[in-house]
């Protein structure tokens, strides 16, 4: 069986991983183009494509795969199917239509809730307990094909977006060549989605990091938590951006939501909606470097009475 992969972050990297181990013959990876990071703007090739190299597999970085770009190469590779795993762009319908096994999906959420391109963040934000894998055959709607393997997982109280991120990497290799095994033995059954159920997870900005100090605390920690490591849940003090990476609920206080209640030796209290509160653990000034909040209050103060906006 012939595979064609496509996808592009540190998140599809285990699934390619997994398949180079269990030699399955990859005819292809299909990745996005290098992008230019960093101060100095250098391009760097996606994760994907180091891993693909690193193996003499042939790499292709399409600028774009509509009216048919991408064909040639689809016809001359000619896999029996294609793996999807956080590609970065939608597949037309030649390409989702041209394998005779499909093309699979391996999407960070538990199908249909949190479909699109943030999953794993916002489920965190949006304060879920569980998450997982799901395995799904594609067709042209967005994560709206049939299902066929699901694993499910904790997510841990404090867990981060990159914590979970890096789990559920691992989860998704797992699920895929399950996937994969029961393709091939001829025990997969497809599962059609319950579109009424189904939850939509936008893509994550800059702006989602903005903390409003009128939601209650166990919110604002869930958003800190869902941030982390980017773009980070920010506020602003003495008109200085503010970026908070560790949190949790304090007690309950009745002043304004944003206004600066207290400070202890590793903690500062800031009042939230709700007549909660929430205690900031590790933060970062605009310019200055990540730190414990411990650290920070052995060189500087933080004006009780302060409103965070």
């Amino acid at each position: 069986m012939k595979i064609l992969f496509m996808g592009t972050p540190d998140f599809a990297v285990p699934c390619l991983n997994a398949l180079i181990e269990k030699n399955y013959n990859i005819c292809g990876v299909v990745t996005q183009p290098d992008k230019p990071r960093g101060r100095g703007h250098k391009l760097t090739p996606p994760p994907v494509k180091d891993c693909a190299a690193a193996h003499d597999i042939p790499v292709f970085q399409p600028e774009t795969l509509k009216n048919e770009a991408f064909y040639p190469e689809l016809k001359e590779l000619a896999p029996d199917i294609i793996i999807v795993a956080a590609y970065g762009k939608i597949l037309p319908k030649y390409i989702i239509d041209y394998p005779k096994h499909g093309c699979i999906n391996v999407h960070a959420s538990l199908l249909p809730a949190y479909r699109g391109a943030a999953p794993i963040q916002r489920c965190i934000i949006n304060g879920e307990t569980e998450t997982g894998v799901t395995t799904m055959l594609m067709d042209e709607g967005l994560d709206t094909g049939d299902m066929l393997i699901c694993k499910k997982t904790q997510i841990g109280e404090n867990e981060t977006a990159g914590e979970l991120f890096d789990r559920l990497s691992l989860l998704g290799a797992e699920t895929l060549t399950e996937t994969l095994c029961a393709i091939e033995n001829g025990s997969l059954t497809r599962t059609p989605q319950d579109h009424e159920k189904s939850t939509y997870a936008p893509m994550i900005t800059k702006e989602t990091g903005k903390i409003d100090w009128s939601r209650p605390a166990e919110e604002i920690f869930s958003l800190v938590k869902g941030t982390n490591p980017w773009p980070v849940a920010h506020t602003t003090y003495k008109g200085e951006v503010l970026k908070i990476f560790t949190c949790k609920a304090g007690g309950k206080c009745s002043k304004s939501p944003g206004e600066i209640i207290g400070t202890t030796d590793k903690m500062i209290q800031v009042a939230c909606g709700g007549g909660t509160s929430l205690l900031i653990s590790e933060l970062q000034f605009f310019g200055g470097k990540r730190m414990t909040v411990e650290s920070f209050l052995n060189g500087h103060s933080i004006d009780i009475g302060e409103i965070l906006i």
